[in-house]
């Protein structure tokens, strides 16, 4: 009995995620509004510098920060 039950639910969530796919029509995101502007392209160097290089300098800085504020006693 417990086969029957998973055997519906699977077929039950296949066919809704066909039916979705079937329906949903594309974005096209290649056709411009009127209101598009686009900023210009980042080079490799800036994108890492944003993305990576930030926000691992402002995790260190947080982290140490909480450990030089840190009020508890040393062990």
């Amino acid at each position: 009995m417990d086969k029957k039950n998973a055997l519906r639910a699977g077929s039950l969530a296949a066919g809704t995620t066909l039916m979705m796919l079937l329906m949903s029509s594309p974005a096209l995101a290649l056709t411009r509004d009127d209101g598009d502007d686009p900023a210009p392209k980042l080079e490799v160097i800036e994108t890492l510098g944003l993305f990576v290089a930030a926000p691992l300098v402002l995790f260190l800085v947080i982290a140490g920060l909480v450990m030089l504020l840190d009020k508890s006693k040393k062990a």
